[in-house]
């Protein structure tokens, strides 16, 4: 419910744009239960940073200090599946698979896990992890054309036009008749690319004869700048002055819906969608909510004869803020 306001719905997408790794819902568990400690004086600051289950921080050299209680999330319990002759059963412990038969790893339910904030343990310190620079009026190299790939591997072509009113006084225009997404040029190059991005939202979530799109401007507007704040955020380019009031403006014009019900039937799919961008961009990102060194170990547990990187780090090119949408 206090996700409802604007200022709280960005400050929940940050959050979850730094905890990519984690499913919306799992954010907002980690979050309320940092907020509980806060409050009880167990950790210091109000937003938690990094944040790994009990063996990983181990791993890295820190543990967790006496008297730290965890923050619990759902973790997807997974089992072997079996196909034959079309039909898909689970394999029972210890049982074999048919010759020739194909197995896959589904997720058949979630089992209550547990997880620490940086600040909840001690030990060896957490390298830090560079973040970029902000960068007056360009977007990050390569960021625009790794969206216009995107775009277009949807089927779209990407058309520049020349000022808003080209597009009746937008910054961008999806095009679903012409198959065309439409960005005006007089804006800087991150206004831009912000828009690029908010429009492949509408590319990817936003079918026109699908029922759940029809009729619900405010619901879609509210989606498409959401994942664009995500996917700016992951490369430190911070979108406040334009995305809190737009996003707080739309979720208000849904008929028959209180804004708290916009934001609850928007979050998951607005996390999905901008994970599916982000990792579709070669582009330097910001780091997904695990603590460095945790990627690097993983590498490692599944090619342990393979000698590690010499650092798991790099330093990411500048970044900038940009504009409007839509």
């Amino acid at each position: 419910q206090s996700l409802v306001t604007g200022e709280d719905w960005f400050d929940a997408l940050r959050f979850a744009s730094r905890f990519r790794s984690r499913s919306f819902q799992n954010s907002m568990l980690i979050w309320a239960q940092h907020q509980i400690a806060y409050e009880e004086g167990k950790v210091p600051e109000p937003i938690p940073t990094y944040v790994a289950g009990y063996k990983q921080w181990a791993s890295l050299g820190r543990q967790v200090d006496k008297g730290q209680t965890g923050y619990m999330i759902f973790a997807p319990v997974t089992a072997r599946m079996v196909e034959e002759d079309g039909v898909r059963r689970r394999l029972e412990r210890g049982e074999s698979p048919p010759p020739h038969a194909k197995v896959t790893r589904s997720v058949v339910g979630v089992r209550p896990a547990y997880v620490f904030d940086v600040s909840q343990t001690s030990g060896k310190p957490i390298p830090p992890m560079p973040m970029p620079h902000l960068l007056q009026g360009q977007a990050p190299v390569g960021l625009r054309e790794g969206i216009i790939e995107q775009i277009s591997n949807a089927g779209f072509d990407t058309v520049m036009v020349p000022n808003a009113a080209a597009i009746q006084g937008a910054n961008g225009c999806t095009n679903y008749a012409t198959n065309t997404v439409s960005v005006r040029t007089d804006m800087d190059d991150a206004a831009q690319v912000k828009t690029l991005v908010h429009e492949l939202a509408h590319v990817l979530c936003h079918d026109p004869v699908d029922p759940d799109t029809i009729g619900h401007r405010g619901r879609i507007e509210v989606e498409a700048e959401s994942i664009a704040l995500l996917v700016l955020e992951a490369h430190g380019m911070r979108t406040d002055s334009y995305s809190i009031p737009y996003v707080a403006q739309w979720a208000n014009r849904e008929l028959d819906v209180t804004p708290h019900e916009v934001v609850t039937s928007t979050a998951g799919k607005c996390v999905t969608t901008a994970n599916k961008i982000l990792a579709g961009l070669e582009s330097h990102q910001g780091p997904d909510g695990d603590p460095p060194g945790i990627a690097l170990l993983r590498e490692i547990a599944k090619a342990p004869n393979t000698p590690p990187r010499p650092t798991p780090f790099t330093t990411p090119q500048p970044r900038q803020d940009f504009g409007t949408a839509i």
